[in-house]
């Protein structure tokens, strides 16, 4: 028989922490910008993929049936996933990072509380909306979505304006944050005219605008950060001119999406696969370092994967007029690069942020080796018979990758840190 305090020593708790009171869980979870809305972001991750999972289920067998979405429920995925479950993360880390990058004095609950509650409260009233038919609900959602985001790029200009150095990673990630406020604004003018071109603006927005920037950002200068730590005799190249490339090529891919020109997209993407093989060539540690560093660089295999898909898909185009690989190429890249490096890199900063070992772990690995079969399924789905099968399968893939880690990670944002420091 096991007894009580080797069931909390094996998940490394002690009695003593098995049920904080409510106050102190509020002192925990706002002991620092990530947890509280790491923890939004994580129960997100799995609120969404309930909802459109279900949905795809209904279209698929019929079964459970919903109530009718107020707009194409696609649509609205799309909407949730850029702006709503990734976004807690991103803000969570930047507003922690952005006064340490710029030597400024770190932000304040008063700064970042009403950052993750206004995202809160837009997450959970799109999906009420999207999964009841209430389209007052969507309004509510974008509203506070839009506040969520303008407060706290709000914060994060401000924290810029002071570097007199002009630190060129915080402003890339502080721009990728201002274009999401102009994707949630076009989202809300499509709520309010049903202008169509309005929600596609904002959906194009979310991915080549804002996630792909602040991602590849993030990782040029953090991979080699974390790798230079732990890699004896590595060298971490990261110039600044591929940063300005990158933004270049990105709005001209976005650019080019938006006019309709998507035979010409291979102009952009292209150069983005060469862009972002060559910074992987220079930078990549793959028989070197522990799991926790390998995993960063192995989900970042996937962007230059996303750009061949995207290139080859805009080639045929234009030779042959077939738009081939439908949402395949989308999918490499929401899926494979930005689910694999999400679980990779909040794994790390939740490690290293709670003074936990800098260790994968069984529930991590899990997670991030099943993005990488739900991100094939996916991919395959658009090219396969019945693909709204395989995509319903991928759906559910993604809740089966993500519920233990959820569960784990939002453990661990409700306990103070492990090594008895602040924050």
């Amino acid at each position: 028989m096991v007894k009580p305090a080797a069931m909390f020593q094996d998940i490394g708790m002690d009695r003593s922490d098995a049920s904080p009171s409510s106050s102190a869980l509020a002192r925990t979870l706002l002991a620092a910008p990530h947890r509280m809305l790491f923890l939004i972001g994580a129960l997100n991750v799995l609120a969404a993929m309930v909802w459109w999972t279900l949905w795809l289920f209904e279209v698929r067998w019929g079964w459970p049936p919903l109530p009718d979405a107020p707009h194409y429920a696609g649509w609205l995925h799309a909407i949730v996933m850029q702006y709503q479950v990734l976004p807690p993360f991103i803000f969570g880390f930047l507003l922690t990072v952005f006064p340490r990058w710029m030597n400024q004095p770190e932000l304040r609950r008063r700064h970042y509380a009403p950052v993750a509650l206004g995202l809160l409260g837009g997450q959970a009233a799109t999906l009420l909306g999207a999964a009841c038919g209430v389209m007052a609900a969507l309004w509510l959602g974008a509203a506070l979505t839009l506040f969520g985001w303008a407060l706290g790029c709000f914060w994060l200009l401000r924290l810029l304006a002071r570097d007199r150095l002009r630190n060129r990673h915080a402003l890339s990630c502080a721009a990728g944050v201002a274009m999401g406020v102009i994707g949630l604004a076009c989202y809300a003018i499509f709520l309010a005219t049903l202008d169509a071109r309005w929600m596609q603006g904002s959906i194009k927005l979310g991915g080549f605008g804002v996630l792909l920037p602040i991602y590849a950002t993030v990782a040029h200068r953090m991979f080699p950060f974390f790798a230079g730590n732990v890699v004896r005799g590595y060298y971490a190249w990261r110039p600044m001119p591929w940063l300005a490339a990158l933004w270049a090529l990105a709005l001209l891919h976005l650019g080019l999406d938006l006019a309709g020109w998507r035979e010409w997209l291979w102009l952009a993407d292209l150069p983005l696969l060469a862009l972002s093989a060559h910074w992987l060539w220079r930078n990549g540690v793959w028989r070197r370092g522990p799991p926790l560093l390998r995993v960063l660089f192995i989900g970042y295999v996937w962007l230059p994967v996303s750009m061949a898909l995207f290139a080859a898909q805009s080639l045929w185009l234009l030779a042959s007029g077939d738009w081939l690989l439908g949402r395949a190429p989308a999918h490499a890249l929401f899926v494979g690069f930005f689910g694999s490096v999400l679980v990779a890199m909040v794994t790390r900063v939740t490690q290293g942020h709670s003074g936990r070992p800098l260790q994968l772990g069984g529930v991590a690995a899990f997670a991030f080796v099943t993005i990488q079969l739900v991100s094939v399924t996916r991919i395959l789905a658009e090219c396969l018979s019945d693909p709204m099968r395989w995509q319903a399968l991928s759906a559910l893939g993604w809740l089966v990758a993500f519920l233990p880690w959820v569960a784990r990670s939002a453990w661990i944002y409700c306990r103070p840190r492990a090594d008895g420091k602040p924050g």
